[in-house]
This record gives structure tokens, C-alpha cells and sequence, in this order.
């Protein structure tokens, strides 16, 4: 990484911290500031970055894009969370192409698949039944899409080999498990900070991921 991107990346990180502090003690004017701030950071820093790929990296950027929008919807959950999950849904879709258009070990990517298929044969199956006895169950089949697309991109991360988009993708995998976990099955008290914890540590990863 060059200087530009380090610096970049530090003031992902530090806006970062802020918007988890301001989830912890309910600053919410803080938290609109802080969370659109955190993912310009991280797209900035990837743009400045010198990626192994630079198709790769155009794809993440374009995945990121979408996330910062998918961001700033989901501060209004209850009037946005459509939009939210559609958004995020094409980001993961843009982190698929991106990982294909690198290099995928096809027998990495098989263990990938097959880790998936555990984690939607269990976790995802009790998300779901969640949201069909919720009381928005028009939303089946928008989330069974979205845990289709990101469970491919968690498959795609772990085919790449790359240790940073591992890591990554199965932590934005168990922000967004428990986004929809806390919304249609249980919601609790930490469960929001773990939830933007989890979250901008798996996007830094996937970003870092451009230079392993």
C-alpha cells in the first residue's frame, strides 16, 4: 500500500471508532455523520491503493459504492430496509465479479461452497422461518435472495485463497446474519454494535484484500 492509502485507510479506522462509539451511547446525530463517512473513507482508499488486479479493484469499488447506499438507507431501517437490502444484495453481486475476474482456486471455492451450504442449511434456515412468521413476510423471498448472493460471495472470498477476503467476507456474512436475526427473530441490547463492528472490519478486509 502506498502513503495516500495508509492514510486513507487510518481515517477509515478512526471514523470507524467513532460511529462504534456513537451506536454504543445512542449518539444518533454522530452516527449519520459517522457511518456514510466511514465507507467514503474505505472507497477512497481503495481508488488510491495499487491493487495486484486493477479489474478487481474496480469491481470492489463499485461493491463499495453500493454499500455506502445501502448505508444511508439503513439509517432509516424502518422506512428504508428494501431499498437497504437491495443495495447491499448488488454490492455483494459487484464482490462476486470481482472475485471471478481474479484468480479462484476451483477446489477452494468447492470447500467455500460447502461451508455455505452448512451455515443456509442451519443459521440461514432459522433466518428465514424468522421472516416468514414475522410481521413482514412479503420479505421471504427479497432476504432468501440475499442469503443465496452473499453466501456466494462468502464461497467466492474462500476460492480467492486470499486470507483478508476470507476473513472479510465471513465477517460482513455474520453482520448482516445478525441484522436479520435481530429483526425477525431476537432483537438485544448489543446486538447493533456488534453489527457495525463486524461489519467495517469485514469491509476493511475485503479492501485489504486488493493488495495480498
Amino acid at each position: 500500500m502506498n502513503g495516500p492509502s495508509w492514510v486513507l485507510l487510518a481515517a477509515t479506522v478512526a471514523a470507524a471508532i467513532l460511529d462504534w462509539w456513537a451506536v454504543g451511547a445512542g449518539a444518533r446525530r454522530v452516527e449519520l455523520i459517522a457511518k456514510p463517512v466511514t465507507l467514503l473513507c474505505l472507497l477512497a482508499a481503495a481508488v488510491a491503493v495499487d491493487p495486484t488486479d486493477e479489474a478487481v479493484r474496480a469491481w470492489f469499488v463499485a461493491a463499495l459504492g453500493l454499500s455506502l447506499l445501502g448505508d444511508v438507507f439503513l439509517l432509516f431501517p424502518d422506512r428504508f430496509f428494501l431499498p437497504g437490502l437491495v443495495s447491499f444484495l448488488l454490492g455483494h453481486l459487484a464482490y462476486i465479479v470481482g472475485f471471478w475476474v481474479g484468480d479462484i482456486d476451483t477446489t477452494a471455492f468447492l470447500i467455500g461452497v460447502l461451508v455455505v451450504a452448512a451455515a443456509l442449511a442451519t443459521l440461514g434456515r432459522r433466518i428465514l422461518v424468522g421472516v416468514r412468521h414475522s410481521d413482514e413476510p412479503e420479505l421471504s423471498a427479497p432476504v432468501l435472495v440475499y442469503v443465496v448472493v452473499i453466501s456466494t460471495m462468502v464461497a467466492s472470498a474462500i476460492g480467492s485463497t486470499i486470507p483478508a477476503a476470507v476473513a472479510g467476507s465471513v465477517l460482513f456474512y455474520v453482520s448482516d446474519a445478525l441484522i436479520a436475526w435481530s429483526r425477525f427473530i431476537e432483537d438485544h441490547r448489543w446486538t447493533r454494535l456488534a453489527i457495525i463492528v463486524t461489519y467495517h472490519l469485514g469491509q476493511i478486509g475485503l479492501v485489504l484484500s486488493l493488495v495480498s
